[in-house]
């Protein structure tokens, strides 16, 4: 019979109890680290995903003064009322906006130079379709997060002053009496839901985004 009163004997099960809790605690946090993991992967992919799927425009204003602000303000106005022309209709793709803008682009350009001379300043006018990189955006009840995007890019004179942005492909640009509102409507038919609650609720995605961005350089780096 075996003697419980032996020290020895109760140093072994307590090991044994110990390896058990630790075995236990690494398969709880090996669960968690699959689903944080998936968690995040998916983040990653929403994010990408609207990257390559959008394109903005970005106008930035000569200077911050009150009137090279509302000039910025006017090129703006006239360019969406001529957007239907350039951003051809909603349904087609991303390449196929972007073509119609390539072949417009000088056209996109002269409408601007003309309402900058309209309003009696000779300010050079740039217009660009490029690939740069965006902060965290709000737009009307939707945040674009931060990342490299397509953009209709077009600067006024020195363009040292504050910018203004929408996004024109999926065409959520709305015109609201001297405002630019986001389209609710088109931004639900065209972003999936993991898309359309990553830009409704960016709070959520805080943490998830950062750890996205840690996700994406290591995916990089075996791809």
């Amino acid at each position: 019979m075996r003697n419980l009163y032996n020290p020895d004997f109760f140093a072994h099960n307590s090991d044994e109890v110990s390896d058990m809790k630790k075995l236990e605690l690494a398969l709880l946090l090996g669960m968690a680290g699959a689903i944080c993991f998936s968690s995040v992967e998916k983040a990653a992919d929403a994010r990408q995903s609207l990257r390559e799927n959008v394109l903005r425009l970005h106008i930035l204003a000569n200077s911050d003064s009150i009137d090279d602000q509302a000039l910025k303000l006017k090129v703006r106005d006239r360019l969406l009322d001529d957007a239907e022309k350039f951003f051809r209709n909603p349904g087609d793709t991303l390449e196929k906006v972007e073509q119609s803008v390539t072949e417009h682009l000088l056209e996109i350009e002269w409408i601007a130079e003309q309402v900058v001379k309209e309003e009696g300043y000779d300010y050079d006018v740039t217009a660009e379709l490029t690939e740069m990189p965006f902060d965290d955006r709000t737009y009307g009840e939707l945040t674009m997060p931060a990342g490299t995007y397509d953009a209709l890019r077009i600067t006024i004179g020195e363009a040292k002053g504050q910018n203004w942005w929408c996004v024109m492909y999926p065409a959520l640009c709305v015109s609201n009496a001297m405002e630019v509102d986001s389209d609710q409507e088109t931004a639900e038919e065209s972003f999936d839901a993991v898309q359309q609650d990553l830009l409704e609720h960016p709070e959520r995605y805080c943490v998830k985004l950062k750890c996205a961005e840690w996700f994406e350089k290591f995916r990089n780096w075996f791809s």
